[in-house]
């Protein structure tokens, strides 16, 4: 997967972790190997928020919230990264709430 989908500086790689419990997001620059922007259900603020939700209502925040911090370093465009995981459940909640905050891709 990683051969097809490369992330460069005018439109780096938004890419998506989930575990059994958790979910994380990161905008990566391939080209400089940096992270331009990243959240998962661990940080402090988005725990309070997530406490009693499911898991895709979780993916939606982490979505948002990526968007959000990406828009701020002036990302408007990525390429999707869903790192092998079918296109279905946590991974489409996350990717919605992120073009619906303003990402395109």
């Amino acid at each position: 997967m990683r051969r097809r989908v490369s992330g460069t500086g005018a439109k780096p790689r938004l890419a998506v972790y989930r575990s059994l419990s958790h979910i994380y997001a990161q905008v990566i620059d391939d080209v400089s190997r940096t992270t331009i922007a990243a959240a998962s259900d661990m940080e402090v603020a988005v725990k309070k928020d997530a406490q009693g939700k499911k898991k895709a209502d979780v993916a939606t925040l982490i979505g948002g919230l990526v968007a959000e911090r990406a828009k701020a370093k002036g990302v408007e465009a990525v390429v999707f990264d869903r790192g092998g995981y079918p296109y279905h459940g946590r991974v489409k909640a996350l990717a919605e709430a992120a073009r619906e905050a303003g990402l395109k891709f």
